[in-house]
């Protein structure tokens, strides 16, 4: 069965909304984190949609690099929110609204 463009499109706006709405509203830590990386991977199918309408290996070879720093972020992300828990004991996102040391 072949996709067209625009549903391949439908589908990156509604996950990257699904992610947005997930980081805005959340106040878990890990929840945020979850909404961003939702919007990376709705990022990455828009990136292979296009790559497949323009009949161009570019867009997916951006998406590889996208993979490689989607999961240097989540490594870097939950090791800083398991510092986080560990100073404060909660990973509510209110707690931590100072930027001083």
């Amino acid at each position: 069965m072949i996709v067209s463009f625009s549903e391949v499109l439908v589908l990156a706006a509604v996950l990257f909304f699904t992610g947005l709405i997930c980081t805005l509203i959340r106040q878990n830590l890990i929840m945020i984190l979850i909404g961003v990386e939702i919007m990376l991977n709705a990022a990455g199918i828009a990136f292979v949609g296009a790559a497949l309408r323009w009949n161009s290996m570019d867009g997916q070879a951006f998406v590889l690099f996208l993979f490689g720093v989607a999961a240097a972020e989540v490594a870097v992300g939950l090791a800083l929110i398991v510092y986080a828990r560990r100073l404060k004991g909660t990973v509510t996102a209110d707690r931590f609204n100072r930027m001083g040391g």
